[in-house]
């Protein structure tokens, strides 16, 4: 093979390896940052892209993903003079590839330091009570600081999260025994609750059973007097009818007699010393008397 055609075929390799060397696939949110000479170019997006061999070159690729960078935790000062440790996770994405490559060397390491310098300006405006009870105040605050600040870095934060809030140990200890003295507090107070309601129900229910036994007697009462004026009306009525019986056989004067002294004996039952007779059945006493004495011989 001559030498012209063997330099042909090695030049046609070059060429074709260049040119499949140059075809690149930029990935799904990915971009890659491609320079010329040096200098900035474009930004390549999802896809199948060209580059020019030697005077093109990809300077940056770019993660488009939402990232997490989980702080070490920072010394603090409270309003109140007290030191704490706090830690916080920061949740950010690229949103300009072309600023976040050329804006700031290693963004990371600037949101960590204006991260911490924000933290201690707003927790030294708060007092270690505020501290532990306004995490979302302040988690607000340090993502709004963080989002305008790295505008110019092409990055926007979506989220700050306080991980940990650790006060001193004699801190601690202390909340520990106001903590557990509250629940003793609330102990207390559910269990002199509880007697008081317990109390309230037993009266109600003393309350509802004199209530029931007087209503019981009065029932009975209206019932023994109903029983009685009924007695009674059955005995009038009795009278009634045996008085006119009476009248209806048409009863004379000594037979009226007779049944009023007959009522009388009754009356004395051999107990009354004295027994005052009306003049009207005097008479007819004695008749009845004789009468009596001639039917015993």
């Amino acid at each position: 093979m001559e030498t012209p055609a063997i330099i042909a075929i090695v030049i046609a390799s070059v060429l074709v390896i260049l040119a499949f060397t140059c075809i690149k696939v930029v990935p799904q949110a990915t971009t890659f940052i491609i320079e010329r000479f040096g200098a900035y170019k474009t930004t390549w997006h999802t896809g199948i892209h060209f580059k020019w061999p030697v005077i093109d070159r990809v300077a940056k690729r770019i993660s488009l993903k939402e990232k997490v960078a989980d702080f070490a935790p920072q010394a603090v000062i409270t309003k109140d003079n007290v030191t704490m440790q706090i830690d916080t996770v920061l949740f950010y994405q690229i949103i300009d590839p072309k600023l976040y490559v050329y804006g700031i060397e290693r963004p990371i390491t600037a949101i960590e330091n204006l991260s911490a310098t924000t933290l201690r300006n707003i927790i030294g405006d708060l007092e270690l009570d505020q501290t532990l009870t306004s995490r979302d105040i302040i988690n607000t605050k340090m993502r709004e600081i963080l989002d305008e600040a790295t505008d110019p870095w092409g990055i926007k934060v979506n989220r700050v999260e306080l991980k940990n809030i650790i006060p001193p140990r004699e801190i601690q200890v202390a909340m520990e025994k106001q903590m557990k003295a509250e629940r003793e507090k609330r102990e207390a107070i559910l269990i002199a609750e509880g007697q008081k309601e317990s109390a309230i129900r037993v009266a109600e229910g003393e309350k509802e059973s004199a209530i029931l036994r007087a209503e019981a007697k009065k029932q009975a009462a209206i019932k023994e007097a109903e029983g009685q004026a009924q007695a009674i009306l059955a005995v009038q009525e009795a009278t009634a009818k045996g008085l006119q019986m009476i009248k209806d056989v048409g009863a004379d004067k000594g037979l009226v007699a007779i049944k009023s002294l007959e009522a009388l004996e009754k009356v004395a039952d051999g107990k009354a010393t004295k027994i005052i007779i009306p003049s009207e059945i005097q008479g007819i006493a004695g008749l009845a008397t004789s009468v009596k004495e001639i039917v015993k011989d």
